[in-house]
């Protein structure tokens, strides 16, 4: 990595900054970065690879464009109780963009600037832009799905039937961009009667034309399409001993079967979904390019996203 730009106030920062290593508020106390910073805000943030995917992408656009020598990606353990704080002082630091994962994307929308148009319908936004005078937030999440789904299964939202597992945050994300980019219908499964219910009505006035139904998991309609697209934004998998967020073989053939978890990289779902000859992918392509599209909000220009997939690659590697 090349040299920082400027100084750094403490000497013993300048390994965190370069490594980088996890921040907190309290490093900002002595902040004298020079260079132009960029930041992701959640708790915990220890596992993020963002910070590796970002650092990849802008050395290679560095070799092409000089400013970008002077750009840097940290990450900072932000408490949720801490979050206002922390947008002002970063803010008042000179960052130019934050990167918010959980549980900071529904709490930042009550305490940025403005949100861009198409974020709002999501109610969450994980991008945010500085301002003169705040914080512009917008959402990515959505992008990065359906390239993600592109790039590794060869499949695109509009058009499609899509089969959604979940009703929180992830999936009405997810919810929103599949009516955003027309899909041909929406079932919604989740076990959470109230929940769901919660996020039909909210989609209703996107639906437009398409038709957008929710379901338990064991109350599944026999007039489910086949090769529907099967997406799961439920936190099923995360650990081994989860359950099955929906059981595949209940359901006409789909055209594959995309997790949004990425780590462990073959969920339950995933795994169901090879021992049933199905097309299946992890959702590290789909962090990839909602992280792509973030770092070409910021910057204005074209991000190397092979660069960008190969550091994921390799942060996740055992």
């Amino acid at each position: 990595m090349p040299a920082l730009p400027g100084a750094v106030s403490i000497e013993n920062l300048k390994s965190k900054f370069e490594n980088p290593d996890v921040l907190t508020l309290r490093d900002l106390d002595a902040w004298s970065f020079a260079g132009v910073a960029l930041a992701v805000l959640g708790q915990p943030i220890k596992h993020s690879i963002s910070p590796a995917m970002h650092q990849a992408a802008l050395a290679e656009m560095a070799a092409h464009d000089a400013r970008f020598s002077h750009w840097r990606y940290f990450r900072f353990e932000v408490a949720p109780a801490d979050l206002a704080e922390a947008l002002a002082r970063l803010h008042a630091a000179g960052f130019l963009g934050l990167n918010l994962t959980v549980p900071h994307k529904v709490l930042a929308v009550e305490l940025v600037k403005d949100v861009a148009p198409h974020a709002q319908p999501i109610g969450a936004v994980n991008t945010l832009l500085r301002t003169n005078d705040g914080w512009r937030g917008d959402n990515t999440d959505g992008h990065g799905l359906a390239l993600g789904l592109r790039a590794d299964l060869g499949l695109d939202l509009e058009g499609a039937p899509v089969i959604l597992l979940g009703a929180g945050g992830a999936a009405r994300g997810a919810a929103v961009e599949c009516l955003r980019r027309r899909c041909a219908s929406l079932a919604i499964v989740n076990r959470t009667p109230a929940r769901l219910q919660a996020l039909l009505e909210s989609l209703a006035p996107l639906a437009g034309p398409t038709q957008v139904r929710g379901f338990a998991p064991d109350q599944l309609p026999r007039d489910l399409p086949a090769g529907a697209i099967v997406i799961n934004a439920t936190s099923a998998g995360l650990r081994a001993a989860d359950p099955l967020p929906l059981d595949l073989a209940l359901l006409p053939r789909p055209a594959g079967v995309y997790d949004m978890i990425y780590n462990p990289p073959r969920t339950p779902l995933l795994q169901l979904a090879a021992r049933l000859g199905l097309p299946h992918a992890n959702g590290l392509s789909m962090l990839v390019h909602q992280g792509a599209r973030s770092l070409a909000l910021w910057s204005g220009t074209e991000v190397p996203v092979t660069a960008m997939s190969r550091a994921a690659l390799a942060a996740l590697a055992p």
